[in-house]
């Protein structure tokens, strides 16, 4: 973990600056998406990114603020200031990059492909040929159906948000739906609805569109932040807070 405490020393500089100037921070968020972020029974936040976010602020000691956004318009929402960074299983890539800046690497979540187990379909476009993917809007996965399979004939549909993807997968009305591997397992693969669906084929390796692991979304001018944000992770790594957290909802290494 030498690493994580240079980063931490490293910025520790930036954040005695400008410590002050901060007494809370504000994380836009899309709670569908267990185990990462969804709601509980009595309307609370849950999940992963939500303890990684509480203890990123608890080590900065300010203020969490979570607002609720629709994932497809949750960069216009930051770059709007409605909130200061995006902590919703957001993978990095190149185009997001060209929007925003990304913290360090929260963890990895590859991209699986999930239909009835009997299906016999593969995640290739010829073998989703006149199927019907449904997808998360504003996902990666989105990004990689439209530029990847459709002009191979491969029909994609698109819902507000990914429980709504597996209410039509079902019910039949779309064939499989391409997300990520930790959310399509634990908030619907291994619940009574999953009964009947798995993972078919292997992970969707590619990292242009797809991208190279999950981060914290900030608006680019706001570097102070950024380096507060990631001396704090670094942290939470170095005392053990984020192997705590990630063993309350993991059995496997999400980080490396």
């Amino acid at each position: 973990m030498k690493t994580f405490a240079l980063a931490a020393v490293l910025a520790s500089v930036s954040f005695g600056a400008v410590a002050e100037e901060v007494n809370s921070i504000r994380f836009g968020v899309d709670p569908t998406f267990p185990p990462f972020e969804s709601k509980s029974p009595d309307g609370s936040l849950t999940g992963f990114d939500i303890d990684l976010g509480n203890a990123i602020c608890a080590e900065l000691k300010v203020k969490c603020i979570w607002v609720e956004t629709a994932f497809d318009s949750i960069i216009p929402a930051l770059k709007a200031k409605k909130f200061d960074g995006v902590l919703s299983a957001m993978t990095v890539n190149d185009k997001r990059k060209e929007q925003v800046a990304f913290s360090d690497k929260l963890y990895n979540s590859p991209s699986r492909l999930v239909a009835r187990e009997d299906s016999g379909l593969l995640p290739t476009p010829e073998s989703l040929k006149g199927k019907r993917i449904g997808v998360a809007q504003g996902s990666t996965q989105e990004a990689y159906v439209k530029g990847f399979w459709v002009q191979h004939g491969v029909n994609i549909v698109s819902y507000q948000n990914q429980d709504l993807v597996f209410q039509d997968l079902i019910n039949g009305r779309v064939d499989a739906s391409l997300t990520d591997a930790p959310v399509a397992d634990i908030g619907f693969l291994q619940t009574p609805n999953g009964k009947g669906f798995a993972f078919v084929g292997e992970a969707v390796e590619e990292k242009t569109v797809l991208g190279e692991g999950i981060a914290i979304g900030l608006r680019k001018e706001d570097n102070a932040l950024r380096e507060k944000i990631n001396a704090a992770l670094a942290e939470i790594h170095n005392d053990g807070t984020y192997k705590t957290i990630e063993k309350k909802y993991f059995t496997s290494d999400m980080y490396n």
